[in-house]
């Protein structure tokens, strides 16, 4: 069986940017997708690992994409975080789905 992949669209943190392909089937977030392909210095992103603790993942969303909500502990990270924009998300919390193909975001600058 074919393992599925979707595109995604980042642009790191000095602005270049990456058209990445992501399986689907393991169970990956989107900082984690980040990490693996090194868009940001070790050390820099996902401090917490992911728990939503530090907004050291803080994205933009560019595209048009329906995403889940932001859970409360997200909105409560976001307050504290450094320029938060309406389309701010912590890429900790979103998870590698299929219906994220040809989603575009960019890491925001560090914390």
């Amino acid at each position: 069986m074919e393992k599925l992949t979707i595109k995604i669209h980042v642009t790191d943190r000095q602005g270049e940017h990456h058209h990445l392909n992501v399986p689907t089937d393991m169970s990956m977030n989107l900082m984690e997708v980040i990490r693996s392909y090194e868009l940001a210095e070790e050390g820099m992103i996902g401090i917490c690992g992911g728990m939503a603790m530090c907004a050291s993942c803080h994205c933009y969303i560019t595209s048009k994409h329906q995403l889940k909500s932001p859970s409360s502990e997200e909105e409560f990270m976001l307050l504290d975080a450094n320029d938060v924009k309406e389309n701010s998300r912590l890429s900790c919390q979103i998870p590698i789905s299929i219906e994220l193909n040809n989603l575009e975001l960019i890491i925001s600058p560090f914390q």
